[in-house]
Parts: C-alpha cells; structure tokens; sequence
C-alpha cells in the first residue's frame, strides 16, 4: 500500500496500524531503546502555549538537550486558497485577510496588487488610496508586533509584558474598527483602491497614539531590557546566522537580526514606499535577543512612516474610476444601516434595463480579469509575503497560491533548536513570530 508524509503503516500482532502525520514519529520511536539508551521522545504541541500557536514538535531528547527536533503543520488548515477558486476577485479579499489573522491588511493589500498587476491598472490607484494603504499596513505591522512581544514574554516567563502589549494593540485595532468597521479580517484593502475613506477620527486617534506610543516603548524596554533573567534567555540562544538564514529562504525580523539588510520596501519597493523616509534595522547576533531588538525598533520605523502617510493624505477618491472594478465601493448603506440607500436604489433602477442587468451581473459575478500569471511579493511583519495568482480570464482566479512567511521560517526550527536546550525551543520558536493561520491557510 502506497503511504505519504502524513500517514504510515506498520505491521502488529493485531495486524497493520495506521497513523495520521505518525509518519515521524514512528522512524524516530524506533530507533531509540527506552530500556538502556537515555534519549526520549516528546510531543511539545500541538497546542497553542510554548508552541505560539497549534504547532506540533517532535523532539528527541538526551537529558535536557534537544538532539533532533521536527516540526509538524497543518492542525489549522482553512483551505483558504481552494476556497478562492470558487469565488469571484472582489469575494477573495474576504478570505485573503483571514490567513495570518496578525497582519490581515497585508494580506490583504498583497492580494490586491496582484489583481490590479493582472488587470493592468496598477498606475491607475488614485494617490490617496496608496498612501492609506502604507497607513493602515504600517500600523497594522505596529500591532503585529506587540502581540509577538506580548506572547514571546509571556512564553518566557515576562507576564506582565502580556499586558503592556495588548493594551496598546487594542488601541490599535480601535483606529481600525473605526476605519473599517471592524477590528480584524477587514477586507478593507480591495483591488483598485480601499473600501472606503479615512475619516477625520481616526485621523486624531492615529495621531494621538503616535504621539503615546514613545513612552510606552520606553516602559517596554525598562521592563525587559535590563533584566538578567530576559538577557539570559534571550542572547546567545537560538542562534541563526545570516548563511543559514538564506540557505533556508528566512525573510523578515529573522533575517535583519542577523545583519541582512534585506527588506522588500527598500530593495523592490511597492506602493510608493521608495519617497517615505525610513531605516531597515539590523543586528549583527542572530540570536533571540537580536530579534527583539530589531523589532523594537522597526516599531519606531513603523511610527515613522505612518506620521509620513498622514501628512501626505490629500484629498481625493479611495477607488479607480473603472466602475466595473470600483462597484463595491460605490455601494451606499440605508439609514437604518441595513440594506441599499434609497438613493443608490433609485440610481440602479432609474436607468435603463441594460443597466440594471450589468449591476445585477457585476453583484454576482463580479469582473473579469484578462489571463495571465503574475508574483507580487510585500515586506509582511513576518518577512516576504508573496503571492502567486492566476487568471484564466474569467471572474474568478484560476488559483491563487501564498508565499507565506510563518511556513517558510518554519524550516529554521531545528537549525536553531538542535543542540540547545530544551527550555531555549521555545525563546527560539517564540523569536520566528509564527502566525500558524497563515502557516496553514
């Protein structure tokens, strides 16, 4: 009988057993003696503490030393890419931004340059709707990593830390429940523009946590920073070096702690990130500390180039000009915040029939996208986010495939974890900042 990765048979007295993602795990039990060989065999997940999400290792232990470590994904497949195949481009953004639910504008705004890449209008994004679209990711990178410094704290040790960083995330998510009307999976970052305007609120929100997010930065670091136990946990453990970085595609904080400078808004920059003014923060360790350090600042980074994006919002549309490909944003909600306005209802229906017909086509089946294949890659809070679309012109995508970095960083695991200690798994798998809605979408 044929097995894969993921299944294995073997032969008992009760006759063939058969176990799921067993595959492993049987090559390693049987090559270990539990009666006089002092290696063991563990399962660290997959549950979500210490793992940073529904992640499953499997380590083989001598003592407290880790002698090999696999890891095992899939616990929280979606089938969010399968799923886009059967709904129209504008539908898609719905699923895209539930993947790494840490970073949806990403994946988002991700998705949607590949579809105007496709179309062909990638010029055509009005100048105001780019620069909300480096707003909105730029904070949304901010969020991102206090959550990985809220949990990473927590994994070791640092409780209190939990606290510090999940305040000032909710103020976040705050600015974009008022942005979009909710505070995550928005589906605000849509081809050909946004969703819908900034209004003048969040503007004063945004401003008011630029200018609040200093002094908490300052307490995150006086919390940790000159904490022996912290230090201790943190510098000289699960180091990667730069060469094993590229050997094994490591993108993102992980790779720029490492001393790598590589980060896609500077080296193949996107959405206009090539006239903002910004540093790509390095640290030449490739340990966890290093990794903290160089989130730390690209915080910093990030407070830089959204107080940029403020000043150069100008007034203007949110979404190209194409109503084909701007239709779901000319929507207009009742007054009873249900529904169609009155207005929008007269507007469909005062016209001509051959009107009518093309808006009823538009709302089920949406536009068509001319064929052809095309990768767009952004810098995500994870590293490279790339994306892989294909149209075989009709109005849905013929297959969209992620290049997810939680996936790809992944493979660093046991170059970091062989060899150390078993305590320092969980700094070192805590320091790639998985999102395993993304690692498994």
């Amino acid at each position: 009988m044929t097995t894969s990765n993921y299944a294995s048979e073997r032969e008992t007295d009760e006759g063939r057993v058969f176990t799921v993602t067993g595959g492993d795990w049987d090559t390693i039990v049987s090559g270990t003696d539990p009666i006089n060989d002092e290696r063991i065999v563990v399962n660290m997940g997959p549950q979500h503490p210490s793992t940073h999400g529904v992640l499953r290792l499997i380590l083989e232990l001598e003592g407290e030393t880790v002698r090999e470590a696999r890891s095992v994904v899939g616990y929280l497949h979606t089938g969010i890419e399968k799923n886009l195949e059967y709904r129209n481009w504008v539908q898609g953004s719905t699923f895209v931004t539930r993947m790494d639910y840490l970073a949806p504008i990403f994946n988002e705004t991700a998705y949607a340059l590949a579809v105007e890449k496709l179309l062909g209008i990638t010029d055509d994004i009005t100048e105001r709707a780019t620069t909300i679209r480096v707003l909105m990711m730029e904070l949304n990178r901010i969020s991102s990593h206090l959550v990985w410094l809220a949990t990473t704290g927590m994994e070791l040790g640092a409780i209190s830390i939990m606290l510090y960083g999940f305040r000032e995330r909710e103020y976040i998510l705050d600015i974009f429940e008022t942005i979009t009307g909710l505070r995550m999976n928005h589906a605000y970052v849509r081809p050909g523009g946004v969703a819908q305007d900034v209004p003048d609120e969040a503007v004063v929100k945004i401003r008011e946590f630029l200018k609040m997010m200093p002094k908490k930065l300052k307490e995150y670091e006086d919390l940790l920073s000159g904490q022996p136990i912290w230090t201790e946990r943190t510098k000289n453990v699960a180091v990667l070096d730069v060469t094993g970085c590229v050997a094994l595609g490591i993108t993102g904080p992980v790779l720029r702690s490492a001393g790598l400078a590589w980060d896609l808004r500077k080296t193949m920059p996107y959405c206009g990130y090539e006239t903002y003014e910004f540093d790509v923060p390095t640290h030449p360790d490739g340990d966890v500390w290093g990794r903290y350090q160089v989130r730390l600042a690209e915080i910093r980074e990030s407070m830089k180039l959204v107080e940029q994006a403020l000043d150069r919002l100008r007034p203007g549309p949110v979404m190209v000009a194409d109503r084909k490909i701007a239709w779901p944003a000319q929507l207009a909600i009742g007054v009873d915040g249900m529904g169609n306005s009155l207005e929008h209802v007269a507007k469909i229906m005062g016209q001509s029939m051959e009107s009518l017909i093309h808006h009823f086509k538009l709302v089920t089946e949406g536009f068509r996208v001319p064929p052809g294949q095309v990768y767009v890659a952004i810098e995500a809070p994870r590293g490279e986010l790339g994306v892989h679309a294909v149209s075989d012109g009709g109005t849905r995508p013929y297959r969209v495939h992620y290049r997810e970095p939680s996936f790809v960083n992944l493979q660093a695991l046991p170059a970091m974890a062989e060899g150390g200690l078993i305590a320092d798994v969980i700094a070192g798998g805590a320091s790639l900042d998985p999102v395993m809605g993304g690692c498994d979408r």
